[in-house]
């Protein structure tokens, strides 16, 4: 009996990596790309955008954050689109239309085109990270699905380890290699091609569901598909869209993402543009080039203490302790680095700070998909990322305006620390209980039972 069992759970390992390692590599290489697109104009302020458009530090805040109000539109509809048509087509389809955006975004006159393709490029990306997050439900049973995620999300922090030195070359070296195209532009067009590239890919590596992959055997088919089955029939959960779009907890996630997602733009815009300040505030100067080296140290850390905590969280089979400490901690290095009396005390406490907050997320997106299943994982979780988002609009223009009244970046990362202080708070109120997860062991013998 020892051997029998000591076999099946060596037989679900083997399949658990399978499955881990042949969809989120992949899917995570779509977001380095998406985040990159999404971000690269932190790489070009400084760089002589805000000079040639003419923009204020609310102005840049501005083109950062109008993204988000097209995203948000069309999120909902995006994720149930991809749920009745297919995950492969859908996010193909996405994919593309994203990427030749980012490129045309190169060639804008003005600040007012840049702030429309940028609306329209958030309409573009509608829909892409809830869709894939609703994809790996797909996929992953929760005990393994925060692991599953944060190789997703660890694209967050690796496309500025990437991305910060790949963007800085191009600036630095792409100036007039077209001709009459600035440094700046030649990065942005770019950055584009390589989303027109992975949506071509995606429509011929992805597989929708566990039943109709090639790549798994039958006897790996019924054992996965007996485990997502008999978790989507156990509990309480919803299944309606109606019913997940009006739960009180459905929106109460969406305020701590919020809270997340605030601390995470607010960073990720206005960082390259802290390290050049170090000029005024310590007397050290850096290149474009080294400005992007530098953001590559917090976001290196935080890379490895994404992947490490979530696999924490798995292995602890918790997730909401795993949310709230995280996020307190980076509110308080990042409110901590404003007031170093030096450039690596700085670089010291932006570097606690940016890992706090994004080993917080993998953990969040194991609360709602735990509450929802079917179509109302569509609609919720398309929801929640689309409340969460909108702080992508809030957080950099409101940092912008208090960088512009006061002259100084600390006003807008205290209000970072209030955010991620409010999400710590409510995680642990309202849903400690609900998602303390101790039956896994009584689900698997289940499971087990259902396959032999």
């Amino acid at each position: 009996m020892t051997a029998h069992h000591d076999f099946e759970t060596a037989e679900r390992t083997r399949l658990r990596k399978k499955v881990l390692w042949r969809i989120s590599p992949f899917v995570g290489l779509m977001y380095l790309v998406n985040y990159l697109d999404r971000t690269n104009l932190s790489f070009a302020a400084p760089a002589g955008m805000k000079t040639d458009l003419g923009l204020t530090a609310a102005g840049f805040g501005l083109a950062s954050g109008v993204f988000f109000l097209g995203y948000l539109l069309l999120e909902v509809p995006s994720n149930l689109a991809l749920h009745r048509v297919g995950a492969r087509r859908w996010l193909a389809r996405i994919l593309v239309s994203w990427g030749v955006v980012a490129s045309v975004m190169a060639f804008v006159p003005n600040a007012p085109w840049l702030y429309a393709l940028r609306l329209l490029l958030g309409m573009a990306e509608a829909g892409f990270v809830p869709g894939v997050l609703l994809y790996l439900t797909y996929w992953f049973p929760k005990k393994d699905r925060v692991r599953a995620m944060s190789l997703f999300l660890v694209a967050i922090p690796l496309t500025s380890v990437i991305g910060a030195p790949v963007a800085s070359a191009l600036i630095q070296y792409g100036h007039d290699l077209i001709p009459g195209l600035s440094g700046w532009r030649f990065m942005i067009l770019m950055t584009g091609v390589p989303a027109v590239v992975l949506g071509l890919i995606c429509w011929f590596y992805l597989t929708d569901k566990p039943a109709d992959a090639k790549w798994l055997t039958s006897h790996e088919k019924q054992i996965l598909i007996a485990e997502l089955e008999r978790e989507q029939e156990a509990g309480d959960r919803s299944h309606k869209v109606r019913d997940a779009l009006l739960q009180p907890k459905v929106w109460l996630l969406g305020l701590i993402y919020f809270g997340v997602l605030y601390g995470m733009y607010s960073i990720g815009f206005f960082l390259p543009t802290i390290i050049a300040d170090f000029r005024e505030q310590y007397g050290v100067r850096f290149s474009t080039l080294q400005v992007g080296l530098l953001t590559m140290i917090p976001y290196g850390v935080a890379a490895l203490g994404m992947i490490l905590w979530a696999r924490h969280s798995d292995a602890k089979n918790e997730v909401v302790r795993h949310v709230a400490i995280p996020a307190a901690v980076g509110g308080l290095g990042i409110v901590a680095a404003m007031y170093a009396g030096g450039p690596v005390l700085a670089m010291v406490g932006i570097t606690i700070g940016t890992t706090g907050i994004l080993a917080s997320m993998s953990p969040f997106w194991g609360m709602p998909t735990r509450l929802l299943t079917g179509a109302a994982a569509a609609g919720g979780i398309a929801l929640v990322n689309s409340l969460g988002n909108a702080s992508g609009f809030v957080g950099p223009y409101l940092t912008g305006w208090l960088s512009d009244l006061t002259g100084s970046q600390r006003g807008g990362m205290w209000i970072v620390l209030v955010f991620l202080f409010l999400s710590a708070i409510i995680s642990i109120l309202m849903f400690r209980s609900r998602f303390d997860e101790r039956a896994n062991a009584k689900d698997t013998a289940a499971v087990e039972e259902t396959v032999n």
